[in-house]
């Protein structure tokens, strides 16, 4: 018995993109723990969730700051409008820049994210004078990583066994849904 094809190929040739890639429209993406899910996460000053996004593993936190920010909606007791503007956001240095900075500014929010060394040591460079960092609302940040560790007690949540991102999106929306029943 002869082969046909006497060409050797890898059995998953073309089934999905190239390593590094992401799948579009899946929030899938290579990370250093292989094909991850980033969950992009506001809470209230208790741990419970206001607004979420997904992305795939390989995009950086702070591209995300601007549209977690824009779902953003408190209801009013009484009339009104919602609200859509926090009156502080605590964040990690992974969301220092001067680009999200100068949103929250815009946008009349106080905010306490320590500076990267690189951008301190940029500042003394220039003669400029560093940015304050309120350490008291700094160390409420522990309220966010509660918050996704009380999430992470869905095992489908933390495993993401789901396939497709909007499948998975609506387990997300469950799960913050429950952290806010009493």
């Amino acid at each position: 018995m002869h082969r046909l094809d006497h060409r050797a190929s890898p059995p998953a040739c073309g089934r999905g993109p190239i390593r590094g890639q992401s799948w579009p429209g899946e929030a899938l993406g290579r990370s250093r723990g292989g094909l991850t899910t980033k969950i992009h996460l506001a809470c209230d000053g208790q741990g419970r969730p206001l607004a979420f996004t997904l992305t795939a593993g390989n995009v950086n936190d702070c591209t995300q700051l601007e549209a977690v920010m824009a779902r953003i909606r408190i209801e009013r007791y009484g009339p009104g409008r919602p609200r859509t503007r926090p009156d502080r956001v605590v964040a990690d240095k992974g969301y220092s820049s001067t680009k999200i900075r100068s949103y929250l500014r815009r946008r009349g929010v106080k905010a306490a994210i320590p500076e990267r060394i690189d951008q301190i040591n940029g500042r003394i460079r220039r003669g400029e004078s560093r940015c304050r960092l309120d350490r008291a609302a700094y160390r409420r940040r522990n309220v966010v990583e509660r918050c996704f560790n009380r999430l992470k007690h869905n095992k489908a949540l933390a495993t993401r066994y789901d396939k497709r991102a909007r499948h998975y999106q609506a387990l997300v929306t469950i799960a913050c849904l429950r952290l806010w029943l009493p």
